[in-house]
């Protein structure tokens, strides 16, 4: 850890708090939905990815069937499949572990690791940003599932609302444009002068999947049972793939 540098640290805990308070608003909207305390908190230890938990519960709170949520929850946790290759040399050399590296194997851990420049410190970015926001978000899932449970009627706050607001919270990143996509499109052209990339290409077709997907989700929303829209509007995909 010697190699873990003070702008490090201050952004991890800045990213750690966020995930914290998503961590309480899951807490509460599991306990709203009908999970008990002890089994929002154990889901969390065990599963460790807030996308695939907000999945899970709100497809089983739409009265979903628990094979189709645990569906959902892997094919949105798909993503780590290529994570898992990028990252292979921070997660350790002996199998215990690896397996504890891939267990903290999250979106910010995996994104602070790639932007060190050497070995050393892509291994303390990766295990700093994976151990700090696991206790983080475990700790406020336990958090907001004794507030919630605390509350006795989550809905009539409108914490109902809350799932979908933290849902579009986790996708709307991935929807805007980074800076480095905007820049050469600014200028027209690249360092070599030749034509630049189109502006935000990737976050672009990213909205046109999004849209897709919600579309064909909102259609069959009242034709088919909970759950399986969700699944149905993964088909969006193929806009990627034309």
């Amino acid at each position: 850890m010697a190699t873990v540098e003070r702008a490090l640290v201050r952004d991890v805990a800045a990213i750690a708090a966020a995930a914290g308070v998503v961590g309480v608003s899951f807490g509460a909207i599991a306990v709203a939905a009908g999970v008990s305390v002890w089994l929002a908190s154990l889901m969390s230890v065990l599963v460790f990815a807030g996308g695939s938990q907000f999945m899970v519960v709100g497809v089983v709170a739409g009265g979903g069937s628990p094979v189709a949520a645990v569906l959902a929850g892997l094919l949105l946790n798909a993503r780590h499949l290529p994570f898992g290759l990028v990252v292979s040399d921070v997660l350790g050399r002996t199998w215990p572990l690896r397996l504890l590296g891939s267990h903290l194997m999250v979106d910010e851990s995996v994104a602070f690791a790639l932007a060190q420049k050497d070995p050393a410190r892509r291994r303390a970015a990766y295990w700093l940003c994976g151990g700090t926001l696991f206790v983080a978000w475990n700790v406020g899932v336990l958090v907001g599932a004794l507030a919630g449970r605390a509350l006795g009627d989550p809905d009539a706050l409108g914490l109902d609302a809350a799932f979908p607001a933290a849902m579009f919270a986790l996708l709307l990143p991935s929807l805007r444009a980074s800076p480095e996509e905007k820049a050469p499109a600014e200028g027209g052209q690249d360092a070599t002068g030749a034509a630049a990339p189109r502006s935000g290409n990737a976050a672009a077709m990213a909205r046109r999947v999004a849209l897709v997907g919600a579309l064909i989700a909102l259609v069959t929303t009242p034709v088919l049972p909970a759950g399986l829209p969700v699944l149905l509007a993964l088909l969006g995909v193929a806009v990627a793939l034309r």
